[in-house]
């Protein structure tokens, strides 16, 4: 990959189609422009192509499952969307949910990690040291930051993870969260199923 490399708005949704979800067209925009930083700059400065990063499995931690990274993270944004609506029908009061806050988030919250991620000499995917030094929370708010993407969006990406333990989260991380760690922690479990072979 070339540092000339730019991927926009229709680029980023061939990844992530729910993108297009986003109302807003500026923050759509921003989005497309932290995940083509992300991209671009990942793998140990190397960067990603589209088809390296849909074969990156979802979690190093979870063993060889038919989960990828991408499809978690399409996973979740569907899954908040859905939660939202079953909140929105269920609650008597009103929870004031801002959607565009919640799919930008969602998209967002790993965004980290293609900068967490490297290769080893055999092309295998690992934690490089990027990764090493900085979980993919912090290095996502840093770039989304510098992307101008609005606070209540980059407290979705501080707090999506443990990292967000200590602070109240907003109603859309809370919901992130939840989604985020149904996909987790299933993963985990078919890993361990498939390695004992209780599958």
């Amino acid at each position: 990959m070339t540092q000339a490399t730019c991927f926009g708005v229709q680029e980023i949704a061939k990844l992530f189609p729910n993108l297009m979800d986003i109302k807003s067209e500026e923050l759509r925009e921003k989005v497309a422009a932290v995940w083509n930083e992300a991209i671009t700059t990942g793998c140990g400065g190397a960067g990603w192509t589209f088809d390296e990063l849909r074969a990156v499995k979802f979690t190093l931690l979870a063993g060889d499952i038919e989960m990828s990274f991408i499809d978690h993270l399409n996973s979740c944004v569907r899954q908040c969307i859905a939660i939202a609506d079953v909140l929105e029908s269920a609650f008597t009061c009103e929870i004031p949910i801002c959607r565009d806050t919640l799919i930008a988030g969602s998209l967002l919250a790993d965004c980290g990690k293609p900068l967490e991620f490297d290769k080893d000499e055999q092309g295998n995917v690992i934690k490089g040291s990027f990764g090493e030094a900085l979980r993919h929370p912090f290095s996502g708010v840093a770039m989304a930051y510098k992307h101008e993407v609005p606070p209540a969006v980059m407290h979705i990406i501080a707090t999506h993870s443990h990292e967000g333990e200590k602070v109240q989260r907003s109603i859309e991380s809370i919901i992130f969260h939840h989604a985020d760690f149904v996909d987790f922690d299933i993963a985990k479990l078919l890993g361990k199923m498939a390695k004992s072979g209780t599958t």
